[in-house]
């Protein structure tokens, strides 16, 4: 019979047999191969000191420290090559080295040893300074600096310490100088924006909305399948269109004539005559749902956006299509059209990049990978020639032509459905949990939030901003919101910067890439 033990006894036992086996050899220490040892110092040495083995130091200064050779730290003999010459400076290094020039090494200067601390206190003795020494020292760690730090993973100084010369009469004294962390510098004081009108009317989700160049009225598509056209003045519903047999998630007024176009998630894309209110053109070609579209503010295409993984290229007369843009991975979320180069940029919810494409060839120019999560939202700053794009990581700024990237604005944890920037450097993010908030677009500083209240008769969880947009004049604010309302926000002009001040301190910047 077989007798069972505990899994604790087996275990134990095991250990003790493995014990046993290797106790012979147990600590004890390999011994060491002379040869080896010496190869693995150079590689070390090289690996380590590399970038500074010709570092010049002052004579003078070894001269103070006595001994036969004030050039050789390493107490070799003097060479007859430079015997007789007076040298203004010397080479040292952790290679020793012959100071004459043209001289062979020999078995003896083959040699590597560690450098004592007193030969690395040497090493670091400055030159007068010089051009050429402020321009090294501007990216050279020294040699003191890395002899204590020796074997670390990292330096416990960044890199961007550096030798300062202290350059008071000009004598031979150095000082490693900090650099001041760098700070976020004060933003621009915005006064608050506040709610004064809520617009209901449709019977869904309001998706998507939009202002017309003329600032007279606005324009929404909504989850009941309906487009609302609404006096911006009086917040007064002037008209409805019925056309789209799904969620209509896109919709903007053209500029160049008197149209507005509309896409869903019936895969449509309508082109509306708002002379005659009725649909005169469609865009046939999306697989899928077609998620956002844009007009290009110079010529006439039209650009949308589908859960197809594509992008397509219309133009607006002939309804042909002029490029698809493939490349993405999967649904395509937002598109954004521009008159500079890249004439378009997309970015996909579900891939989490953003692509910068060029419009003649139909290809991409950049493909940005930051993000890690979705990627929903992107918007044009109306002035300067960069973008920022929302995802529930960060909020990220880029540059234009290449994508550049300038700084994350962290804080909004949500998911971002859509993002606004005004000419006075206000950016307004709007979330799926009903949370907007508004930074300042050049420090990214938020300095306000704003969670409205859901209409009567709505459940707190439908509290969601799907879209918000500023009108012609940027004095109003409109979000699209799945309370199935319209909210319209101001500026509150009561306010000033001494009874809303900016709550700030210079905090030292902590930005990520990624």
């Amino acid at each position: 019979e077989v007798q069972k033990h505990s899994v604790h006894t087996l275990v134990f036992r095991s250990l003790k047999r493995t014990h046993d086996m290797f106790v012979a050899d147990n600590a004890k220490p390999i011994p060491l191969d002379e040869e080896s040892h010496k190869v693995k110092m150079s590689v070390k040495l090289r690996t380590e000191y590399g970038s500074v083995l010709h570092m010049p130091t002052l004579k003078e200064n070894l001269r103070e420290k006595g001994g036969a050779n004030p050039g050789d730290p390493y107490g070799h003999k003097q060479y007859s090559g430079n015997q007789g010459q007076e040298l203004d400076y010397v080479i040292t290094g952790t290679h020793p080295y012959p100071p004459g020039p043209g001289v062979a090494l020999t078995a003896d200067t083959k040699i590597q040893r560690m450098p004592s601390e007193s030969a690395a206190q040497a090493l670091a003795v400055a030159l007068p300074p010089s051009q050429a020494r402020l321009d090294a020292n501007r990216t050279a760690a020294g040699v003191g600096e890395i002899y204590r730090h020796a074997g670390m993973a990292e330096r416990s100084q960044p890199p961007g310490v550096a030798m300062a010369m202290m350059e008071a009469g000009g004598n031979k004294n150095s000082a490693l100088m900090a650099k001041k962390a760098p700070t976020m510098p004060k933003p621009q004081w915005h006064p608050p924006w506040k709610l004064y009108r809520v617009i209901s009317g449709h019977l869904g989700w309001v998706r998507c909305i939009a202002v017309e160049p003329g600032n007279q009225w606005f324009v929404t598509g909504s989850a009941d399948r309906t487009i609302k056209i609404w006096d911006l003045a009086s917040g007064k519903l002037k008209l409805s269109l019925t056309g789209h047999i799904s969620t209509v998630r896109g919709v903007i007024v053209s500029a160049r004539s008197p149209y507005l176009f509309s896409c869903g998630e019936d895969k449509q894309v309508k082109c509306w005559d708002l002379e005659y209110n009725k649909v005169i053109r469609h865009y046939h070609g999306h697989l899928s749902a077609v998620y956002g579209l844009d007009l290009h503010p110079t010529i006439d295409v039209l650009v949308t956006c589908s859960r197809d993984s594509t992008a397509r290229i219309w133009d607006v007369r002939t309804k042909a299509s002029v490029h698809t843009l493939s490349g993405h991975t999967n649904a395509v979320a937002t598109v954004k059209c521009q008159a500079a180069e890249p004439q378009i940029i997309t970015g996909s919810s579900h891939d989490t990049t953003i692509r910068l494409w060029d419009l003649v060839a139909g290809k991409t120019r950049v493909t940005l990978t930051n993000h890690k999560k979705s990627v929903r939202a992107v918007v044009l700053h109306p002035r300067h020639y960069t973008f920022a794009s929302g995802s529930p990581d960060n909020i990220k700024q880029w540059k234009f032509p290449d994508g550049n990237f300038i700084q994350n604005l962290s804080g909004h944890n949500a998911i971002i459905n859509t993002l606004a920037v005004n000419s006075d450097g206000v950016l307004v993010s709007g979330a799926d949990n009903g949370t907007m908030h508004l930074w300042d677009w050049r420090t990214g500083y938020n300095f306000q939030r704003v969670h409205a209240a859901v209409q009567p008769g709505s459940l707190d969880s439908e509290s969601g901003i799907f879209a918000c947009i500023f009108d012609q004049s940027e004095s109003r604010l409109l979000t699209a919101e799945a309370d199935k309302t319209i909210k319209v926000y101001r500026e509150d002009e009561t306010a000033t910067e001494e009874t809303h001040p900016v709550n700030w301190k210079p905090e030292i910047i902590k930005r990520k890439r990624f």
